[in-house]
């Protein structure tokens, strides 16, 4: 929920189209639920091999990082789905939309917001004590945004998508879900670790980043868009 709401933010701050985000995230929650454990067994065990780079020693295998996703993102994402099944059944979707979703939708920045917090809290030391590091995590974060950005503002106005499915488009390609990323560095590899460390700094990183792109993407419409 944490992730959509903040999508949903970037989105409609640069006009973005609200229907195809919705539908983008979900597809790209879906992805991860399925994919994220073979994707972290493949760039953990099977990548660094491959390159001839030491593997992690981290005592972890494909099912402890699906279990993760499943707790982390499934079971949100399976509370939203259930959530508007059964509140639109018994009430309608105005109560739900214009009653219900005002008061709940707040809560997932709360609980995100305190995470964060908590995080820093607990590698706060890290934080002021290794600035070399944090800038090598942070450095390659900032050309991933505007690369990736760019690229779906470049491939969307090629496609003759309209300025507000582009937008979407480059938001949610470029947006990283940190949260996730928190949640299984913190189940694999400690609390303490140089991975929840990353995952910690990413959202430095992200939220004044793709805050910045949305006057680039409200720029870009007035000189590469027809209104």
């Amino acid at each position: 929920m944490a992730r959509y709401s903040f999508s949903a933010a970037k989105n409609d701050l640069a006009c973005g189209d609200r229907e195809a985000a919705t539908v983008l995230v979900l597809i790209n929650s879906v992805f991860q639920v399925i994919a994220f454990g073979a994707l972290g067994w493949f760039y953990l065990q099977v990548l660094p091999a491959w390159l001839g780079l030491p593997t992690t020693s981290a005592d972890f295998s494909f099912w402890a990082i699906t279990a993760s996703v499943l707790i982390f993102l499934g079971i949100p994402l399976l509370a939203g789905f259930l959530t508007r099944a059964v509140g639109e059944r018994a009430r309608g979707r105005d109560w739900h939309e214009g009653k219900f979703l005002p008061k709940l939708g707040p809560w997932a920045l709360y609980g995100l917001l305190f995470t964060i917090v908590l995080l820093f809290a607990l590698q706060g030391d890290s934080i002021t004590s290794k600035p070399v590091e944090v800038a090598r995590i942070a450095l390659p974060l900032l050309v991933y945004f505007i690369v990736v950005f760019s690229a779906g503002m470049v491939i969307g106005r090629a496609l003759k998508l309209g300025y507000a499915k582009t937008t979407t488009l480059a938001f949610t390609a470029s947006g990283n879900n940190f949260e996730l990323a928190i949640a299984v560095a913190i189940g694999t590899f400690g609390v303490t670790s140089g991975q929840a460390l990353a995952g910690v700094v990413g959202p430095l990183i992200e939220v004044p980043v793709l805050v910045a792109l949305v006057y680039v993407a409200l720029w870009a419409r007035k000189r590469f868009f027809a209104s």
